[in-house]
């Protein structure tokens, strides 16, 4: 199957989806950082110098759904109706996770939104416990899940 976000001369392209019914799209993506079990219970605890790190990186990851067309070139502007931030704690590996929502009534889908918002999210952790520990790893980043389209629906194997 050729890639559809190149013209016959080989030019990238932003795909025309004009023609495509309008219709709900979902999509979850999840990030994974890893602090390390002490840095970790500080971070749930509120107990870092810089704040409410979950909460600050919540909105940082909500934030970066919306602004997904302006850092991937040619991914389409979305009327989003819908984005969170969750986490999953794995505290005995030091981790957690940070789950992207979107939801959008458009004729594409939201994975790179959802994408974009885990990343952001799981960056922000970063930037505001780098300060205590240099460590700090970020990945796997994933598509969990995603609906609507043309595609249908799709649902990652469990890790």
């Amino acid at each position: 199957m050729p890639f559809n976000h190149f013209d016959d001369d080989g030019k990238a392209h932003m795909v025309d989806v004009g023609h495509k019914e309008i219709t709900r799209r979902e999509a979850t993506a999840a990030a994974r950082v890893v602090l390390g079990p002490e840095l970790l219970a500080r971070v749930t605890d509120h107990e870092l110098r810089k704040g409410d790190v979950l909460g600050v990186a919540r909105l940082s990851g909500i934030a970066a759904t919306k602004r997904t067309p302006d850092l991937i070139p040619l991914s389409h502007p979305l009327a989003l109706v819908h984005a969170a931030v969750e986490y999953e704690v794995d505290a005995e590996a030091g981790a957690v996770t940070a789950v992207c929502t979107v939801v959008a009534c458009d004729r594409t889908g939201v994975e790179m939104e959802a994408m974009t918002g885990a990343t952001v999210a799981a960056l922000t952790i970063y930037d505001m416990c780098k300060g205590e520990h240099r460590g700090i790893t970020i990945g796997p980043v994933k598509l969990r899940a995603k609906s609507g389209g043309r595609s249908g629906t799709y649902m990652a194997p469990e890790d």
